[in-house]
């Protein structure tokens, strides 16, 4: 399973592309780390920067995106610029895009028993939220297998 996590930041949406074979993680290098909306109050703009997300998303073969939730309202909320990125992405046909919380985050990276040194991911510092983003939903998905399996095993 290949899939993106994203934190979005003012105008920018940064990513991370991670994949998940056999319990192997890979984090392959991408041509670009973020894609920024320049001029949200035009149509033109915004659709470029769909089609921009949509193609890099293709290019990598990613199906699933995550975006890292952001507040509604008080004081760290989103910005409305923000909100439309999370739009556009959410509207891209091809792809399954999930909003995670960040309490939903927390959980996985503690139920996690994998432990990731961020530096040792090749990464830039600021796609950190991005990595861990996605890192828990691929963690999330061996933790609901897991579960299932535990559960299957004790039903017989």
């Amino acid at each position: 399973m290949r899939a993106c996590g994203v934190e979005i930041k003012s105008n920018d949406a940064i990513i991370c592309i991670v994949s998940k074979e056999n319990n192997l993680y890979d984090i392959p290098h991408t041509r670009v780390q973020k894609i920024s909306l320049d001029n949200a109050g035009d149509a033109e703009e915004v659709k470029k920067f769909q089609f921009a997300f949509a193609k890099l998303m293709e290019d990598y073969q990613v199906t699933h995106v995550q975006i890292k939730g952001r507040a509604l309202k008080g004081k760290f909320s989103g910005g409305p610029i923000g909100f439309k990125i999370e739009a556009a992405i959410q509207l891209i046909d091809a792809l399954d895009v999930e909003i995670l919380a960040g309490s939903f985050i927390k959980k996985e990276l503690s139920r996690s028993q994998i432990d990731i040194d961020f530096r040792d991911t090749g990464l830039k510092q600021y796609q950190e939220e991005a990595f861990t983003t996605v890192f828990a939903y691929l963690e999330s998905q061996n933790n609901s297998y897991r579960t299932a399996s535990e559960n299957s095993t004790q039903e017989d």
